[in-house]
């Protein structure tokens, strides 16, 4: 009898043991899930690589507020502009990887940057986590209403005229690329600034001559009479300034650069948190009050699977580097 409470006991603790040992191991398998179930608990971050009051800033403010409605927290927008992104790159690549903190990232920091400098600060590949596309803006070339042009072909005379007397504004690679694409040969000065509107306010003070500005800065400084919007270097015209033709009209088809944007979360991200970020920030894009804000502020947005996205990315890197090398460019 002794013998048999023996076994029985033996078997029981063998059970409770097994049992105890299963849910340990479910423990230990279940965090990735789990941990996307649960996300988010706090509010997220958005870091932004420009100054407040342009359109990333505004672009973003939208998306973020939707997202914020979809996932029940708060999404914060916090700017971290200058050095080319890096800042706020860096900011996002040192991040925890558990979705909290984003990156807005655009050809300025996830291409240039990692593609043209000599000592890269990180590896865009291994740094960071593709997560979804958010769309592109539209870009206008401008210049200040006292200069005596009306259009991009008299800007160009100009400029040929009177080699290294005018000076252009850049506040990201896109836009510094597109004028040089526009140039060619015509000698400018270029001085790279950390936002459009810092630059505005030197180009309506008389201090720089053109620009290639994102919509919701050009229509602004366009619509007081400050400015002049020469072209769109989109395919099409843009419903913030209408009647400006687009390069292609006016015969520049070698235009060809897109100021995509991009969410990048650090490496390491667990693929399940990645695919349900993902997946809100698709809907959100989706949506049809925010698709009509952002084009307000001349954005359209669309999102993109991971997967498609880190395609997409490589794809604009590569293309972005084949362009430079062929046309010998140099961003200096």
């Amino acid at each position: 009898m002794l013998k048999l409470r023996r076994a029985v006991l033996g078997s029981l603790i063998s059970w409770t043991w097994c049992i105890s040992l299963v849910a340990a191991c479910g423990g230990l398998l279940a965090p990735a899930g789990a941990a996307a179930q649960a996300f988010p608990s706090k509010p997220l971050r958005i870091i932004v690589p420009s100054a407040p009051g342009g359109a990333a800033d505004a672009s973003m403010r939208i998306v973020g507020q939707a997202l914020g409605k979809r996932l029940g927290q708060q999404v914060l927008i916090e700017n971290r502009p200058g050095a080319d992104g890096i800042i706020a790159a860096q900011a996002v690549a040192g991040a925890p990887p558990d979705g909290y903190t984003l990156l807005m990232g655009t050809n300025t920091a996830m291409v240039a940057v990692p593609a043209l400098r000599p000592n890269p600060p990180y590896d865009p590949f291994k740094a960071f986590t593709p997560i979804s596309s958010a769309g592109q803006f539209t870009i206008f070339l401008v210049v200040p209403a006292t200069l005596p042009v009306k259009s991009a072909k008299e800007l160009l005379d100009l400029v040929a005229a009177h080699p290294g007397k005018y000076n252009s504004a850049s506040s990201n690679s896109a836009s510094e690329l597109a004028m040089l694409q526009l140039l060619g040969e015509r000698e400018v000065v270029n001085a790279r600034y950390k936002g459009d509107s810092p630059a505005f306010n030197d180009l309506v003070g008389g201090q720089i001559q053109m620009m290639f500005s994102t919509a919701v800065t050009a229509r602004a400084f366009v619509r007081d009479g400050k400015a002049r919007a020469l072209l769109t270097a989109q395919p099409q015209r843009s419903a913030v300034l209408p009647e400006v033709p687009t390069a292609a009209e006016l015969g520049f088809g070698s235009l060809t650069i897109t100021p995509w944007v991009g969410f990048f979360g650090p490496a390491g991200m667990p693929a399940p948190l990645v695919e349900r970020l993902s997946g809100e920030l698709q809907q959100v894009l989706a949506q049809a009050d925010v698709r009509e804000q952002l084009a307000g502020v001349g954005f359209e947005g669309y999102g993109m699977a991971p997967a498609k996205f880190a395609e997409y990315y490589r794809q604009q890197y590569d293309s972005f580097v084949k362009l430079v090398r062929e046309k010998n460019l140099k961003f200096e």
